[in-house]
């Protein structure tokens, strides 16, 4: 038979509010009464029903997360450090993969509203709009895209491209361009501003393996000693079509990546790529949740982001 609140209570000579106040709002509890509250609790191994908490707290103990693709390795990364936050805080997350739809996002948002005290939106591809109007539906929190009044934490893509350039140029690289990703991307903006027009431009392409390939072969028509990807997908894409055209990488073109994900590292030849806190982001944006349930402002924070030198770039061909 299931522990109750009433057992905790009797064997601790308190009230059942008492109980309640201790676990959900232990600051209006006497430390002495709240500690025998937590080693009764402990003790009989009680589990709070949360869905009787939230009608005293207001709270769930859920969160939300919305993500545009998990199938790409980024995002579960994202996700892992959302759940290891929240798991320390007692909350459990609710998470969904909008296939990179504004409209299936807005939706999931919606219906994630009612049963989560906030949302994590992950790269999020709605307007600025949309996005306002959500969060006045419930406290939200953006991971890579600013909205004005709305709490964000943002991976610095622009000092990741930077460092990129740098790179190749310390190389001896001054014909390189960048194969884009999806023009409704804010990411690939904020990769473009690190470029500050020091690359050509290719165009956009899918982020992923199909796309990279199709970026490769358009890429080789323009001379390029080195390839700036968007995003590690392509790089891998570019990787494997260059090795089906017989062009070796880095002897003939380098080849950069971005968000070092796990496949990065185990391709031949390993990327180079610039390394994406993404764990790291995730647990930031479930503390400005927090801070937003607490009653506490919008926020903005900003996570570095650093070039992994690999094995797929060198020094630029001499006739170049």
């Amino acid at each position: 038979m299931a522990v109750t609140i009433r057992d905790v209570a009797r064997q601790a000579q308190v009230s059942v509010s008492t109980v309640s106040r201790a676990l959900s709002a232990p600051g209006l509890v006497k430390e002495a009464t709240r500690q025998r509250v937590l080693d009764v609790v402990a003790g009989l191994g009680y589990q709070p029903n949360r869905a009787a908490r939230s009608l005293i707290t207001g709270r769930t103990g859920n969160l939300g997360i919305v993500v545009p693709d998990l199938g790409n390795p980024f995002f579960p990364a994202v996700l892992r450090g959302v759940q290891t936050r929240a798991g320390e805080a007692g909350t459990s997350v609710f998470f969904c993969d909008s296939r990179e739809d504004p409209r299936t996002e807005a939706e999931l948002v919606r219906t994630m509203a009612a049963q989560v005290d906030g949302v994590v939106l992950c790269a999020s591809l709605m307007s600025d709009e949309q996005i306002v109007d959500l969060a006045d539906l419930t406290p939200l929190v953006l991971i890579n895209r600013i909205v004005p009044g709305v709490s964000s934490v943002l991976m610095d893509s622009a000092s990741g491209m930077d460092q990129v350039v740098a790179h190749l140029e310390s190389l001896g690289h001054k014909h390189y361009v960048y194969l884009g990703g999806p023009e409704a991307a804010w990411s690939n903006h904020r990769r473009m501003q690190g470029l500050r027009g020091r690359a050509q431009l290719l165009g956009s392409f899918e982020a992923n393996f199909g796309g990279g390939g199709t970026a490769a072969e358009q890429a080789l028509k323009t001379g390029a000693t080195a390839f700036i990807a968007y995003n590690d997908l392509m790089a891998l894409g570019v990787l494997s079509r260059l090795a089906a055209l017989d062009v070796k990488v880095p002897q003939q073109i380098s080849v950069t990546g971005f968000d070092d994900i796990l496949y990065a590292a185990m391709c031949s030849p390993a990327l180079t790529t610039v390394h994406m806190p993404t764990e790291e982001a995730g647990q930031v944006a479930v503390d400005l949740l927090a801070g937003l349930l607490d009653g506490g402002p919008a926020e903005q924070r900003e996570l570095p982001t650093n070039l992994v030198i690999r094995a797929s770039t060198t020094a630029a061909a001499k006739h170049e």
